[in-house]
């Protein structure tokens, strides 16, 4: 038993810790010296633990014979106390516990009450089963009277649960051959908060811990929010649950060997695979799919497809979408899955679901799409990838917001451009091409911001032309030559930078039109001077031209003008 299993006060005498540190570390000769000067063997320390709750959790025989050679107390309690992760453990249960068979054993003979339980309800078996003691379990259920191998705790939970729960195969294999209930569920305790403890003693595998974890998953403010408040897997779950929640692959082959539902649910209408889903766990899903479980089923919020994207779990996603999974079906918020990996920016992810030729188009509660929600949050490689996919830039949200609207809104520049240049692209080649071609263009297509050589050049040009020649409302009325929208041109304005943003809104608009050449294969050069032409700006015109005639460096002369 570690040592120090909660910190002690001065509630000892001197003689007493000495005594209490004598049983942790075995040593029974200064046990037997402190006794002989009178020491009182049945002190208690500040969390009423002895010297044989010390003896009897570390698997010290000799001082525990020579307590009870001494007429201790055998059933005596620990505190209950949460705050310090103290279960109301006797001796009994402790060497239950840390798997000390002899102790245990010897416990027994001197009397220990065998129908002993903590604070949670766990007796001897059910700790034996948790840590996996396959021998204490045998010496239980074989040479011990009325001992049920279906015993619950208070929260419901059999030795099979806690065995399943923690991986604990030859237990598991132990409690099957002894006949034990394989469908039994565990109580309902969503209600019930557990904090972790504290001290030597709090981790996980402590004795009746229970962890509480509160998921929140968040979009916006108070918009797309997914909770789940777990007292840890107390949620009406099998044993399939929680070997499938917690990735016990040899222990979940061996529940599904015996035949068990797979499609049961639990409280929250989770299956077998959705936990494994959820928890990441592939081999498990692998499973699970090949002996026939559900692909499909859906709780009352999300199907598996959900749980891999809420998490970005590339792998998974990829077995449930061979296995056959609904890879457009919508959550409690009218979310796809797609929705969810753009969300928690999984871009990976986004894109193994745009190559499944998913709908990029559904609407959720907020009539957003994918597209809308890359644009709120500002992702602009998945926005790249949905834009390069193609999607319908007309669609409004509850608000009648585009995600163009949307991405000017939350000041997203670059999103802006790229949506805009889309738009302008996916125009050009419905006039331009057939509806079935695939263009060289849309093989190499991006949206993004152009830092390529070969266009430095013209990129230099219109930026002095933004910033130096063009006067307040000319780049406006090359816009609006240019074809450019109303909501094009509201949302480049959106952005303020002061007095003159217009240069700015000017440099923005020509690069978008820039993209738009390059992509028809046009002449920049000759484009700018019909566009200068027609806001009767000859002059700007006719300087563009000869000075790009003039560079030798530039790409396109204007000699056909």
């Amino acid at each position: 038993m570690e040592a120090g299993v909660a910190p002690e006060d001065d509630s000892l005498l001197h003689s007493e810790k000495e005594f209490h540190d004598a049983a942790k570390r075995n040593d029974t000769a200064r046990m037997e010296e402190l006794i002989r000067r009178g020491v009182d063997i049945k002190a208690k320390n500040n969390i009423d633990r002895t010297a044989l709750h010390w003896a009897a959790g570390a698997g010290h025989v000799d001082a525990v014979r020579l307590l009870l050679d001494h007429d201790f107390p055998v059933d005596d309690e620990d505190s209950v106390q949460r705050r310090l992760s103290l279960f109301g453990m006797n001796a009994l249960l402790l060497s239950a516990w840390f798997g000390h068979l002899h102790v245990l054993q010897i416990l027994v003979s001197a009397g220990a009450k065998i129908n002993c339980v903590n604070r949670n309800g766990r007796n001897m078996l059910h700790c034996a089963a948790q840590r996996g003691h396959i021998q204490v379990m045998e010496f239980i259920m074989e040479d011990l009277e009325d001992m049920c191998v279906d015993k619950t705790d208070k929260m419901d939970r059999t030795a099979f649960h806690l065995a399943a729960e923690y991986g604990r195969l030859e237990v598991v294999e132990f409690l099957i051959r002894l006949g034990c209930s394989h469908s039994a569920k565990d109580k309902d305790l969503s209600d019930s908060i557990h904090s972790k403890p504290s001290g030597p003693c709090s981790s996980l595998s402590h004795p009746g811990y229970t962890l509480c974890k509160a998921v929140v998953y968040e979009h916006s403010v108070l918009w797309y929010i997914h909770v789940r408040s777990v007292v840890y897997l107390q949620e009406e779950n099998t044993a399939l649950h929680l070997a499938a929640k917690n990735g016990h692959l040899s222990v979940l082959q061996k529940i599904v060997d015996i035949g068990v539902d797979l499609d049961g649910k639990n409280l929250e209408g989770l299956t077998a695979l959705h936990l494994a889903a959820e928890g990441g766990h592939s081999d498990c899903v692998k499973l699970l799919l090949e002996t026939g479980a559900d692909v499909n089923a859906q709780t009352q919020k999300m199907n598996c497809l959900h749980y891999a994207a809420l998490h970005g779990y590339e792998e998974i996603a990829r077995i449930l979408m061979d296995a056959g999974i609904h890879t457009d079906a919508v959550n409690h918020q009218n979310a796809s899955a797609t929705h969810i990996a753009v969300l928690h920016n999984f871009p990976a992810m986004v894109k193994l679901f745009i190559d499944a030729e998913c709908d990029l188009d559904i609407p959720d509660n907020r009539q957003q799409t994918s597209l809308h929600i890359a644009a709120e949050h500002g992702r602009q490689d998945i926005a790249e990838m949905i834009l390069v996919a193609g999607v319908n830039l007309k669609l409004t949200d509850k608000q009648g917001k585009t995600s163009l609207d949307v991405a000017a809104r939350g000041n997203h520049i670059n999103l802006v451009d790229m949506i805009i240049k889309a738009d302008r692209f996916y125009k050009w080649e419905k006039d331009n091409l057939n509806s079935d071609s695939d263009s060289w263009v849309a093989k190499h297509l991006t949206f993004k911001q152009d830092h390529r050589l070969e266009t430095q050049h013209i990129r230099s040009v219109m930026w002095r032309l933004a910033t130096k020649y063009l006067r307040p409302g000319e780049w406006k009325k090359l816009a609006h030559y240019w074809k450019f929208t109303d909501a094009h041109i509201r949302a480049i304005e959106q952005q303020w930078t002061g007095t003159k943003s217009y240069r700015e809104h000017g440099h923005r608009m020509l690069l978008i039109w820039l993209h738009g050449v390059i992509a028809a294969g046009e002449n920049p050069i000759k484009g700018l001077y019909e566009g200068l032409v027609g806001i009767g700006r000859r002059d700007l015109a006719e300087s563009i031209r000869k000075k790009a005639n003039a560079d030798s460096a530039s790409p396109r002369k204007c000699t056909a003008m």
